[in-house]
């Protein structure tokens, strides 16, 4: 996935809501830009920290910015949740995520209840894969966590993959770490015992559960490799 360019360095100021941060420019100037991910991200939204900008000038806009990248201390990290579907099917495409098969046949955003799993997948022998995708910021000591915050959505989502593999379907829930400093994914047991549960409960009953880390510079973003999953 290629980034917009050029990307505009700021630091980060603070949070004004879920969606929107205050960063300030290297002129100086304060401005308001999108922030595409409601997690906390205490780990990048730190005062005086780098951030990357992509500018959005539109007048049906509320702010001329969209956060693209920021600093975890020597890691570059990709703060955009909305990413993870489109770089799995990136990663299906070089034949990085193979877990699929050949895969010939893509559906996005499909209703399910209500709630939407963001791709349906058909491969070649026919089989078909109802895949969630979950966007990863935070790593620990080498270790991808998430979610950083309590998710009811992500607990649903997880117990509908659960549904449909106790119905004899294929269901996957992946985990995208979009930096490149992970060695491994655990749920974070800290920030929501109850999403660790669900997806330890329904890897059991036949969910296959996935994490692949990116590659981050300032002009792309791609899932590079597999990482092991931490379950237990």
């Amino acid at each position: 996935m290629v980034l917009p360019k050029p990307l505009v360095p700021s630091k980060f100021v603070k949070r004004l809501n879920r969606f929107a941060i205050s960063v300030r420019l290297r002129n100086g100037q304060v401005v308001t830009a999108h922030l595409p991910n409601s997690g906390r991200l205490h780990e990048v939204l730190k005062a005086g920290n780098k951030f990357w900008l992509a500018h959005r000038p539109n007048l049906n806009r509320r702010t001329e910015f969209d956060a693209v990248l920021a600093k975890d201390g020597n890691a570059l990290v990709s703060v955009d949740a909305r990413l993870p579907p489109k770089l799995l099917l990136e990663g299906i495409k070089a034949g990085i995520v193979r877990q699929f098969g050949e895969v010939v046949g893509v559906r996005a955003e499909i209703p399910f209840g209500n709630h939407r799993l963001d791709l349906q997948l058909r491969n070649s022998s026919s089989q078909v894969w109802w895949v969630e995708t979950k966007s990863v910021t935070l790593v620990s000591d080498g270790v991808a966590l998430f979610p950083d915050a309590p998710t009811i959505r992500g607990q649903e989502h997880l117990r509908l993959l659960g549904e449909l593999a106790q119905k004899g379907e294929l269901a996957a829930v992946v985990f995208v770490v979009q930096r490149e400093d992970a060695k491994i994914f655990a749920p974070n047991e800290s920030a929501d015992p109850e999403f660790a549960r669900i997806l330890r409960e329904v890897a059991r009953a036949g969910v296959r559960v996935l994490a692949y880390k990116c590659t981050v510079t300032f002009t792309q973003l791609q899932i590079s490799q597999q990482i092991p999953v931490r379950l237990d």
